[in-house]
C-alpha cells in the first residue's frame, strides 16, 4: 500500500473542487457518502471556490449570568452529566457544552440556556 502519510499529506491539500470531485467519485463509483468533506471545507480545507455549510455546531457557555444554580441544573439535564460535572461546567465558562451536534440542537440549547440566564455562543 502506498505511503499513508504522503497519501494524508495529498487529502489536506486537496482544493475545494478537488474534495467535490473526490466527494462525488466515492459516491457514484463506490457507494460511499463522504460527510467528512463537507468538515474539511468546512474548517478551512480548499481555495474557497465554494463555501459548504457547516454541518456540526459546538454550544459554548461563556458565562452563567446571575441564575448560575438555574443554569448548572439545565446544563446537567441538557448533558447527561452529573451534578458535580454541570457545575464543573458552568464554573469553567467559557467551556463546550455540547459538541458534534445539529444546528437545529445547538439553536434548541442556546435557547433553553439563554431562557435560564446564560450567555452562550454557537461556533
Amino acid at each position: 500500500m502506498a505511503d499513508l502519510k504522503q497519501f494524508a499529506e495529498q487529502l489536506v491539500n486537496l482544493t475545494v473542487k478537488e474534495v467535490n470531485e473526490l466527494a462525488t467519485i466515492l459516491k457514484d463509483e463506490y457507494g460511499i457518502e463522504p460527510a467528512a468533506a463537507a468538515v474539511v471545507v468546512a474548517q478551512g480545507g480548499g481555495e474557497g471556490d465554494a463555501v459548504e455549510a457547516q454541518t456540526e455546531f459546538t454550544v459554548v457557555l461563556k458565562e452563567a449570568g446571575a441564575s448560575k444554580l438555574a443554569v448548572v441544573k439545565l446544563v446537567k439535564e441538557l448533558t447527561g452529566l452529573g451534578l458535580k460535572e454541570a457545575k464543573d461546567v458552568v464554573d469553567g465558562a467559557p467551556s463546550n457544552v455540547k459538541e458534534g451536534v445539529s444546528k437545529e440542537e445547538a439553536e434548541g440549547l442556546k435557547k433553553s440556556l439563554e431562557e435560564a440566564g446564560a450567555v452562550v455562543e454557537l461556533k
